[in-house]
């Protein structure tokens, strides 16, 4: 149990507020029982502590309030709209024999020796908290889930969650589901098999051998038989040009 110091405060104007928070103070009210509401202050700094913690509006904090011990439950907080820093805080007066009704967190445990996280399955956490109506005296700070032997396919109900005594879910009427562990979603694509991406590559490297062929082809030149073919050619013009008669 968390503790608090706490101070009674005097305060009765707007002003006189704003110079108790410019001090670092948070003001506050403590109500409910048979006594009359009280106003009090907290050192602002502590109070960030507090809230900076999980369920923090689910734990009861045990208040000094000048030598004197008082066991409350924070009901609201109210923050600054620009800084984000609390400006106001509620406390329920906790009175033996009453009951609140409060969100109560679920832990769940042992991940790593549940078969079918191993096997990939995923948690789907349905409820991340659960409404529950508590005795003032024995009020939970967390519900367990014990994932210790669970395969996929298996879901937990409120009622296979242990609940202390006197302590009982809002919802009445249906035993609703807290988390499931499904199957996974993501379907890995098969992989190639080693032959067909050998003969892919095969394929690849035969048509850039031919296409390269191809290119040089296009840029040889003449044969030889081609070339002494057209010397014949040109020997021949010459000689009939010398057996033509000249002109008297």
């Amino acid at each position: 149990m968390n503790t608090l110091e706490a101070n009674i405060r005097i305060t009765k104007t707007k002003g006189e507020l704003n110079t108790l928070r410019s001090r670092g103070n948070v003001p506050g009210v403590i109500y409910g029982g048979e006594d009359k509401n009280q106003n009090i202050s907290i050192s602002k700094k502590t109070l960030t502590n507090l809230l900076e913690k999980d369920n923090f509006l689910s734990n009861i904090i045990n208040l000094k309030i000048d030598g004197k011990d008082q066991n409350v439950l924070p009901r609201e907080v109210k923050f600054d709209t620009l800084s984000d820093e609390p400006t106001h805080v509620d406390f329920l007066r906790i009175v033996k024999g009453g009951k609140v009704i409060l969100q109560i967190p679920v832990k769940f445990i042992n991940s790593d020796k549940s078969p079918g996280l191993k096997r990939g399955g995923v948690l789907n956490i349905v409820r991340r908290k659960v409404e529950l109506k508590c005795p003032t005296e024995n009020i939970p700070n967390e519900l367990i889930v014990d994932l210790d032997g669970v395969d996929i396919g298996q879901s937990f109900k409120i009622s296979a969650i242990k609940l202390p005594e006197n302590v009982h879910p809002t919802i009445q009427g249906r035993d609703f589901v807290v988390a499931t562990l499904a199957a996974p979603t993501v379907i890995k694509e098969p992989e190639k098999p080693a032959e067909a991406a050998e003969g892919a590559e095969a394929t690849g490297e035969e048509g850039a051998a031919q296409a390269g062929e191809a290119a040089e082809g296009d840029g040889k030149t003449p044969p030889a038989d081609a070339a002494k073919s057209e010397k014949k050619d040109d020997a021949k013009k010459g000689d009939d040009k010398k057996s033509q008669p000249e002109k008297k």
